[in-house]
C-alpha cells in the first residue's frame, strides 16, 4: 500500500505531509540573525517551489527572526501554504528557553506573530510548552478567546503527554501535537498512538535518526545505499511510513539539503526492509 503524501490538518487544510521546520534559519543557539538572510529566504522560497506547503516556526526562534523572514520571503503566500507557529517559550540567551504561559504574554505573542508573518489569521498556533507555573486552562483560555476573534484557525500543543492532551482538549479543540520523535527516539510512542487514534497531526521535531543507528556501515546506511538514498532520507521516509498522521518537518539552511530532504517522500521499501529497519532501531 502506497504511503499517503497529504493530510487534512484540522479537517480542512490539506497539506503535503513532508514540511519544513524553520528553526535553524537563525544564528547559533537559535539566537539572533542568520549568517545570510538572503540565503535563508532562498531556502524558504525553494521549499514552496518544491511543493512544501507546511512551514513550522515559532516566535522564540531568534527570537523574532524566523517569523519575519518567513513573512518577507513568502508574502503574499501561494495558495495552500500553511504556516504553523508557536508561543510559550521566551528567550534570555542562546540555547535558553524558559516557559512562559501567562495569558497576557501569549496574547501579545499571537499579535506579534500575525504582524511578523503578515497574516490576518494564524493557520495553526501551538503552545510551545505548558508552563508549570500557570494552569493550562488559563493559557489556553486566552488562546480560545483569540480563536473566537478569528485570529487563530487551529490550535496545537508541543512536548506533552496523553493526559496533558486530554486536559487541553477540555478547554479548546486540539488538532496537532509536536513532540520529539524519530526512528532512534521513540519516547513519544504512546502520544503518537493517541494522535493516530484521534486523527490529530503528529509533528515530530528532530525527525532524523542520529547516533549509533545512523553510523556509516550500519543497517540504515546499508539499506539507504541499496535504494540510492541517504540515511537522512530513509529516516524521513520511515516517519511517513510509520503513520499517516505524522508530518515530518526537517529543517536546513541549504537549498541542496532541502532538495535532498524533499526526495525522501519518494523512497519506497519492501515490508521486509521496513521490518529490518524497525529491528535495527530496537
Amino acid at each position: 500500500m502506497k504511503t499517503s503524501k497529504t493530510f487534512q490538518l484540522g479537517g480542512d487544510l490539506e497539506i503535503n505531509r513532508l514540511g519544513y521546520g524553520a528553526m535553524r534559519i537563525t544564528g547559533a543557539g537559535i539566537w539572533g540573525e542568520p549568517a545570510d538572510r538572503e540565503s535563508a529566504k532562498r531556502v524558504l522560497r525553494r521549499a514552496v517551489e518544491l511543493g512544501v506547503n507546511f512551514i513550522d516556526t515559532a516566535d522564540s526562534y531568534g527570537p523574532a527572526v524566523s517569523e519575519p523572514l518567513i513573512g518577507e520571503a513568502l508574502f503574499p503566500y501561494a495558495k495552500g501554504v500553511v504556516v504553523a507557529t508557536k508561543a510559550g517559550l521566551t528567550r534570555t540567551g542562546p540555547n535558553v528557553w524558559p516557559a512562559v504561559g501567562r495569558p497576557e504574554y501569549l496574547t501579545q505573542q499571537v499579535e506579534m506573530s500575525l504582524r511578523y508573518l503578515k497574516k490576518d489569521v494564524l493557520d495553526l498556533w501551538q503552545l510551545h510548552r505548558i508552563d508549570p507555573k500557570v494552569p493550562v486552562e488559563e493559557s489556553l483560555g486566552a488562546i480560545k478567546k483569540l480563536q473566537e476573534q478569528g485570529k487563530i484557525r487551529h490550535v496545537g500543543l508541543s512536548e506533552v503527554n496523553v493526559a496533558q492532551i486530554e486536559q487541553a482538549r477540555k478547554v479548546i479543540e486540539i488538532v496537532s501535537v509536536q513532540n520529539e520523535y524519530n526512528l532512534g527516539n521513540r519516547k513519544s510512542e504512546e502520544v503518537l498512538e493517541y494522535c493516530d487514534k484521534n486523527n490529530l497531526a503528529f509533528i515530530p521535531w528532530f525527525p532524523v535518526a542520529s547516533g549509533k543507528l545512523a553510523q556509516p556501515g550500519g543497517k540504515l546506511d546499508t539499506i539507504a545505499k541499496k535504494h540510492d538514498a541517504t540515511v537522512s532520507q530513509l529516516s524521513l521516509a520511515w516517519l511517513l511510513h510509520r503513520s499517516p498522521v505524522i508530518l515530518p518537518i526537517p529543517g536546513t539552511t541549504s537549498v541542496e539539503h532541502l532538495e535532498e530532504n524533499v526526495k525522501a517522500q519518494d523512497v519506497e521499501l519492501s515490508d521486509a526492509e521496513w521490518a529490518e529497519i524497525e529491528a535495527a532501531a530496537k
